[in-house]
């Protein structure tokens, strides 16, 4: 939607765009803070499977054709992608964030704090100068009406309001809603699954929004405080697999997704304290984080997390970012750190909505690997930072009473008839080998690709089922160890024509190259009609 809208056909009045990206390299499935994402295999291989189906043939006489057609001109997807490391001009094109003023149509943007892609709806408020309202639940990648984590909204209402007014010259009220209808959310004990978030909805009548403060945490010695201490410093490395309690990167609303409980991964990490807080503090924007370092390799990275320590220890991932250091000053042209040298790092965390209770503490922790979410950096590095000027910057709303909203409880359309054929399964597993020194992350979907089950539509009867393993290892002092392997089988079809795609997925590396390999086999009642190998080598670009 928001691309089409950047390229103004005439007929176009307004758009909603929902769980969407404005800004293609920095913000979506391939990398992170100029990091690899783990994801851009894992979608990689997904699509292997996806673009590999053939046409139905109750569609189409030449669809036998058309699909070994479809084969052989298969792109590897993952290798594709990861031959653009920089902010180059495959990034940028489709990216709306390179001219906001190309979008002539009032929009109106949707996302989930559970979800990876929230951070484009502030930003698409603060560039657009067109009509244009937001809404952030807690939601994951999911449409806001099957909303989860819940509460769920009637978002198929919402559409209602906003298409009547631009197409239909309806006054629906839509407009007088606050630019921004957000949700804050309250601590709840850390989990990997959340049915529904604790919080309310708030609205802020512009974006960025004047009743917001900024409030700075200077880093002190293993604290947070309010004034800037003398400089000092503390250095660290953690283990390549420090990161295991970061959950996936992008939420689905399913079992085990969620972050865990922060302190695996604290205790692996340099962490600054608050102190508790005298009285609830909530934020609403991306936390901002400055950062004083120098590292002792050239290739080094930096997770840094935001989380809220209940007085029990418990702790709860509120927001993240990561950063190549070598994209510390933009995207578009790398440049590796020089060892010992000092450097001056600034990262915006994710946006969130979030409402500290009084007595908890703001916790600001820091690690040089963030595994299974980010590929290591080629070397293992040491990151010193500088304690004096380093600060955490928070946006703080003001009079957070004054402005809760309300939505309707969620309606939806009537499901496509489907029955479901057998149980899926869902696994998630981290494990540590004591001998040979390696952490392991493992999801398996049996049935359907998130557990779902094999499910037959009943309109068509065809049946869709979709198995995959993913798993990831890694020595904790040796970055060329990490691997990840995708294993998946896809079957579609009806009597008398039964689909299936088998596809393996391996990634490595060593210091200078990413090694990616690839088989896809399909086949039709049972037999071979069609097998493509992949074998890549792409060159590490400060990474």
């Amino acid at each position: 939607a928001l691309q089409v809208a950047a390229r103004r056909p005439p007929a176009l009045k307004a758009i909603i765009t929902v769980c969407s990206t404005d800004d293609r390299f920095g913000d979506d499935i391939h990398y992170m803070g100029g990091c690899l994402l783990n994801d851009n295999l894992w979608w990689g291989a997904i699509m292997l499977a996806y673009q590999a189906r053939p046409p139905d043939r109750e569609l189409r006489s030449d669809w036998r054709e058309q699909w070994l057609a479809r084969l052989e001109h298969m792109p590897f997807w993952p290798a594709l992608w990861l031959r653009h490391q920089s902010r180059d001009s495959y990034w940028q094109h489709g990216s709306v964030c390179e001219d906001w003023g190309a979008i002539a149509c009032p929009v109106l943007a949707v996302g989930g704090w559970a979800d990876s892609y929230t951070n484009a709806v502030p930003r698409l408020l603060a560039h657009l100068e067109v009509p244009r309202l937001g809404v952030i639940g807690p939601w994951a990648h999911i449409y806001p009406q099957d909303g989860s984590p819940g509460p769920a909204i009637d978002f198929l209402g919402e559409a209602t309001r906003w298409w009547d007014h631009w197409l239909k010259g309806i006054d629906t009220g839509i407009m007088a809603e606050p630019m921004l209808r957000a949700f804050i959310e309250d601590f709840s004990p850390p989990s990997t699954t959340r049915k529904v978030s604790p919080g309310r909805f708030v609205g802020e009548a512009v974006w960025p929004s004047p009743t917001i403060v900024e409030t700075v945490f200077h880093l002190a010695a293993g604290r947070l405080v309010d004034e800037p201490v003398e400089p000092a410093a503390v250095s660290v490395r953690s283990p390549l697999w420090a990161g295991t309690g970061c959950g996936e990167w992008m939420g689905t609303g399913i079992e085990g997704e969620m972050p865990s409980d922060q302190r695996i991964d604290d205790g692996l990490s340099l962490v600054f304290d608050s102190d508790p807080l005298e009285a609830a503090v909530e934020v609403l924007g991306n936390p901002a984080v400055e950062l004083h370092l120098s590292c002792d390799q050239p290739r080094a990275q930096i997770a840094v997390r935001l989380c809220d320590v209940a007085p029990g220890g418990a702790s709860l991932r509120v927001s993240y970012a990561v950063l190549n250091l070598a994209h510390r000053d933009g995207s578009a042209e790398p440049r590796p750190m020089r060892p010992g040298e000092p450097a001056v790092v600034r990262l915006k965390l994710k946006m969130c909505g979030h409402r500290f209770p009084a007595g908890h503490l703001m916790r600001l922790a820091l690690s040089t690997s963030y595994w299974p979410l980010v590929w290591p950096a080629a070397e293992l590095a040491t990151v010193t930072v500088g304690t004096g000027p380093g600060r955490l910057t928070l946006p703080v709303r003001q009079s957070p009473e004054a402005s809760d909203v309300r939505f309707d409880l969620p309606r939806h359309g009537p499901p496509a008839p489907q029955t479901k054929v057998a149980e899926g399964r869902l696994e998630r597993r981290v494990s540590f080998d004591a001998i040979a020194g390696t952490a392991t992350y493992t999801t398996i979907g049996k049935g359907g690709l998130f557990g779902e089950g094999v499910l037959r539509l009943d309109e068509i009867d065809t049946t869709l089922a979709h198995d995959l393993t993913r798993t990831l290892t890694i020595l904790a002092d040796d970055p060329l160890s990490a691997e990840t392997k995708v294993e998946q089988s896809y079957r579609m079809g009806r009597e008398g024509w039964q689909i299936r795609i088998d596809t393996v997925t391996v990634m490595t590396g060593d210091a200078e190259h990413f090694h990616l390999t690839g088989t896809l086999n399909a086949y039709e009642n049972g037999a071979l009609v069609g097998t493509r190998e992949w074998r890549e080598r792409v060159l590490r670009q400060s990474l």
